[in-house]
């Protein structure tokens, strides 16, 4: 059955789907030979699809949770030598070509989900699923309410309104949850800085329902693809 080539790629597990139309879009893909135009469509059972010259092969998906500490990279590679989540995949020894989903910056630490599943990683990364993340920030000095309920009434960064779903101050005044669905790049310490609060220390604790639960730094755990769908869903998952 055909299918178009994105939708292929990502399946295969070599990187989501959009980064699989850029691929398209530069000509790194052909089919039987051809170079592939983005629209373009083929059957993996009777066409020859490659990538970079590749051929696509269709490996076991992986779904896996992984509790990145902080100093290291959110991808799988690092163009500047710092270290990345494939260095902590090494001691793993696992065969297949993973990638993580979403981003977690440098200094941040907590959930990430790592997979060969490109798919999965476009629905969680797209903005119209507004997949829920939960973030625990140790701020530099206590929050008050007024700058509380700022953050509960939305906050202009860049021109959009980061509007929490949830924010709260835990038992330490120093130290706020906030869940919200954004995807931007350091959102989470913008907004604070917005308030005129430093983030000291960042974690996230929750993808949809998938929770951070009691795992350790460097951990990595595998969680099955029925469970992983709940993160779309009301039902409640922890990891294992």
């Amino acid at each position: 059955m055909e299918e178009r080539l994105q939708k292929l790629i990502a399946r295969a597990g070599i990187c989501s789907r959009r980064r699989a139309e850029e691929l398209i879009e530069r000509g790194a893909v052909k089919v039987n030979g051809k170079i592939a135009k983005l629209g373009d469509k083929a059957d993996p059972k009777t066409d020859k699809i490659t990538v970079n010259r590749v051929p696509l092969r269709f490996e076991k998906k992986l779904y896996l949770a992984l509790y990145k500490p902080r100093g290291y990279v959110s991808t799988m590679k690092e163009q500047f030598g710092r270290p990345c989540i494939a260095d902590l995949l090494e001691k793993f020894e696992i065969k297949e070509r993973l990638f993580s989903v979403g981003r977690l910056d440098y200094d941040s630490e907590g959930l990430i989900i790592v997979t060969n599943d490109g798919e999965l990683a476009n629905r969680i990364m797209h903005p119209r699923f507004e997949v829920e993340k939960t973030y625990k920030a140790v701020l530099g000095k206590p929050m008050d309410e007024i700058a509380l309920q700022k953050l509960k009434d939305g906050v202009f960064i860049d021109g959009r309104k980061v509007e929490p779903s949830l924010a709260r101050i835990l038992e330490n005044p120093k130290t706020v949850e906030i869940t919200i669905h954004e995807g931007r790049n350091r959102i989470v310490r913008k907004v604070m800085e917005k308030l005129g609060y430093k983030v000291i220390r960042l974690k996230r604790t929750r993808i949809g329902s998938l929770k951070l639960g009691k795992m350790r730094e460097g951990e990595l755990k595998e969680i099955t693809k029925e469970e992983i769908e709940q993160c779309f869903k009301k039902g409640i998952l922890k990891v294992p």
